[in-house]
């Protein structure tokens, strides 16, 4: 179950001081692709929200392997690896617009209900949305 990105412009406020990505911006790039995905599923972060339903990152790991820099196009794909229980665990590839592999990484996000701030199971209009995936592929 994977999703890419439309291409992801590096802003000049994304790079350091040394003409990099900061590395802190990769992780919003990994959010992007998620958000980007949920939205294509007809799933609604905003509406989860509303309804007390929250989805912290518990962990999170990047493998730098090339610099990004200003104005370079970024395709970011991200991969959950299995149905969620509990818990989201995806993995992403990031490519500049050469196709060269930049960066990998991983997240973990846990379904936790606002109300009592207490770890929940996957909502299951979520669940049935990546199984219909799985169906597919």
């Amino acid at each position: 179950m994977q999703f890419t990105t439309s291409p992801l412009l590096v802003r000049y406020s994304d790079t350091d001081q040394m003409g990099f990505v900061h590395h802190s911006n990769y992780l919003c790039y990994f959010e992007i692709a998620r958000l980007e995905w949920l939205k294509e599923l007809g799933i609604s972060y905003k509406k989860m929200e509303e309804e007390k339903l929250l989805l912290p990152v518990a962990g999170a790991h990047i493998n730098f392997l090339r610099p990004c820099y200003f104005e370079d196009q970024l395709r970011v794909t991200v991969v959950l690896e299995e149905l969620p229980k509990a818990s989201l665990d995806f993995t992403y590839e990031i490519r500049n617009q050469h196709g060269v592999l930049v960066c990998t990484g991983s997240t973990r996000l846990a379904f936790l209900d606002a109300h009592t701030g207490r770890p929940t199971r996957c909502p299951q209009q979520l669940y049935q949305a990546f199984e219909s995936l799985c169906e597919t592929e």
